[in-house]
């Protein structure tokens, strides 16, 4: 009976040290995202549950951000490898400063996922009655912040454009008026618009020239892209790897519902109305001259890249179309 005892221990001490080795022998990648929660972010904490990563080598260190601009910061101070959902006007301004940003993927293309919102009872009907009133963006140099800016260019209006982070953050001042209006992206809302306790009044997609564009990618440094390419090329394939999951599998969607503690049915909707999967391929990249013509029109570069420039910013491992 102790020999059969003593036999089991060292089994499953064999098995634990095995265990130990197999993690060890992991390479991690410091990533940084922006919204913890917004299916487009979450593909990276998914693939992991699901050991897609794991299965391409590689473990993920995740930091979450208050939006795109915080994400690249931790980029360009070298805190992390990889930065998730970095709005391209700010990536546009960033290099053309001399940071040394690459773009490795595209996030998401398209702006429809992003709305600005006010409260039920709020006399602001649409974003044309904005003038003199607080606008919510995320953080100075993110999507969202591009987004405000060509809203009311669009709309000919003068709004005040103020950061206010994340949905949930974002949530507590619109609804107790620190902000006349808020921003939010999915699953932050769906509830309540549902509910009848706020209005959409304007989304990303509203400025047209977003409406196809590439509108935040994923990003590294030179310095990291040249130290760690076969790792990126890996986290790249297992991104899309779990990009396939995420719209296949039902366990995705739960999974999903789980982490960010929604129902199931909000998920769904979460994915199916806001995210089309075509917005997320990793390999896109759609609407670079609208990009650098709206950058250079909201004053976040002072002219268009040039081929040359823009070779070397984008570096998608996977190659890019359109």
């Amino acid at each position: 009976m102790r020999r059969t005892f003593l036999k089991v221990c060292l089994v499953l001490a064999s098995t634990l040290s095995g265990g130990t080795a197999m993690a060890q022998e992991l390479d991690m990648l410091r990533l940084a995202i922006g919204q913890r929660g917004n299916w487009e972010n979450s593909p990276a904490e998914l693939g992991q549950q699901a050991g897609i990563f794991a299965k391409h080598g590689l473990k993920l260190d995740i930091l979450y951000t208050q939006g795109g601009g915080e994400t690249m910061q931790a980029v360009i101070s070298g805190s992390v490898d990889i930065g998730v959902g970095v709005g391209t006007s700010g990536i546009l301004s960033a290099f053309s400063k001399g940071a040394p940003v690459r773009a490795i993927a595209n996030s998401t293309t398209g702006a429809n996922d992003l709305f600005w919102y006010v409260s039920a009872d709020s006399p602001v009907q649409s974003f044309k009655d904005a003038g003199d009133k607080t606008v919510a963006f995320s953080s100075n140099g993110s999507s969202t912040n591009t987004m405000v800016l060509g809203l009311m260019q669009e709309f000919g209006i003068e709004a005040e454009p103020v950061a206010t982070g994340s949905p949930a953050s974002t949530w507590t001042q619109a609804m107790s008026g620190q902000v006349d209006i808020g921003w939010s992206a999915p699953p932050r809302g769906v509830q309540e618009l549902q509910d009848g306790k706020i209005r959409v009044i304007a989304r990303g997609s509203d400025v047209p020239s977003l409406r196809n564009q590439t509108v935040r990618l994923m990003i590294t440094s030179a310095s990291v892209l040249e130290a760690k390419e076969d790792e990126i090329k890996r986290y790249v394939e297992a991104y899309a790897e779990t990009l396939d999951y995420m719209y296949s599998d039902p366990k995705a969607v739960e999974a999903y519902a789980k982490w960010v503690e929604v129902p199931v049915e909000v998920a769904e909707k979460t994915r199916d109305d806001f995210y089309p999967k075509e917005n997320l391929r990793i390999d896109r990249l759609s609407g670079m001259d609208d990009a650098m013509a709206d950058a250079v029109r909201l004053k976040f570069i002072p002219k268009v890249l040039t081929e040359a420039q823009l070779d070397e910013l984008i570096q998608y491992p996977a190659g890019h179309s359109e």
